[in-house]
């Protein structure tokens, strides 16, 4: 198998802001897969939260020794950092979907009727910059408002007095306990349909504190950063926000999925700003969740790849082999 890496930069079409940074360009990397007379597409977005770099990503992709078996995957990913594992894991996933001439979300024998309706991500702007961004997000019938640096009640009522769809809001981790059952508990006249991750990460008794007394369901994204740390949140939050690029990539989410689902956790799967490949490589998963943050394609101006498509906000899965990715034929040499 021959392992290619490059960065990718994705101008977005607004600044994209949350509680703790802001962007005006996401970069990720793509993985390209060679083997057999086939090309496996894969992505990562290293998120620099969990101490991760595309530098580092980029790097030890590079210096992977493959073989020639793309099914060999617990040889293939063992020890590699998940956002190295998130790129090489999609590009198999992808390369075997190619080999075996079958859609991923075939081979994992899960239903495209039933993926969710994604939800479209407000990041946090003056007010009137967020109604124009509402505005401009028309019948789209679920978005997700970014909290966390002050007038939190405000931007909310202001926006459900132009918006009747439903409601998420996330404040990646900017509040305390008390102002979180505080703002909750004057949002929920709203009907606000969960809050995520609302604390910083690492204290599960206080998000059990909080969702004892909060009016709305809490899910967490922080501090659900894989399979593992699912046990400590039990009877703490009510669901949890699974992203191939804090997990590892497709079995990383399945890991996560099926341990959520044992422990009776909601769940979400949600996405980085990022290109389609990564975006559709997590869409093929939505049919085993609750709900789908997957807008990446939403918020980018221009994306080199094609992939999922959205019917009234409904994700449309790709019905090609492997991811269904598709690129234009001069993209690459």
């Amino acid at each position: 198998m021959q392992l290619t890496v490059e960065p990718l930069d994705l101008p977005l079409k607004h600044t994209f802001t949350i509680a703790r940074s802001s962007e005006n360009i996401a970069r990720t990397a793509v993985v390209r897969l060679r083997w057999n007379g086939l090309e496996g597409l894969g992505e990562t977005a290293p998120i620099p939260r969990y101490g991760e770099s595309l530098e580092n990503a980029i790097a030890g992709l590079r210096a992977r020794r493959l073989g020639d078996d793309p099914y060999a995957f617990e040889r293939l990913l063992d020890g590699l950092s998940p956002a190295q594992m998130c790129g090489l894991d999609i590009a198999l996933h992808d390369l075997i979907g190619k080999d075996l001439d079958r859609p991923l979300w075939r081979l994992l024998g899960l239903d495209p009727a039933r993926t969710p309706r994604s939800s479209f991500t407000i990041g946090i702007a003056p007010l009137a910059e967020t109604l124009a961004k509402v505005r401009e997000v028309g019948t789209h019938p679920v978005i997700k408002v970014k909290l966390g640096k002050g007038a939190e009640i405000e931007t909310v009522e202001a926006i459900r007095s132009v918006y009747a769809g439903t409601i998420r809001v996330d404040a990646n981790e900017a509040w305390t306990p008390e102002q979180t059952v505080e703002i909750l508990t004057e949002l929920a006249k709203h009907a606000i349909e969960f809050c995520e991750q609302p604390i910083p990460a690492g204290s599960p008794e206080k998000l059990r504190w909080i969702r004892e007394r909060s009016p709305i369901p809490i899910v967490t994204d922080e501090d659900s950063k894989d399979a593992r740390d699912l046990p400590a949140l039990f009877g703490c939050v009510d669901g949890i926000n699974v992203k191939l690029a804090k997990c590892g990539g497709i079995r990383g989410a399945l890991a996560m999925i099926h341990t959520a689902r044992a422990m009776g956790f909601k769940i979400m799967l949600g996405c980085m700003v990022e290109s389609q490949i990564l975006t559709t490589a997590a869409a093929h998963l939505s049919p085993l969740v609750d709900w789908a943050d997957l807008d990446g394609p939403f918020l980018t101006a221009r994306d080199p790849f094609a992939g999922i498509t959205y019917a009234d906000g409904k994700i449309v899965l790709p019905d090609g082999p492997g991811l269904g990715v598709r690129e234009p034929a001069a993209s690459h040499s």
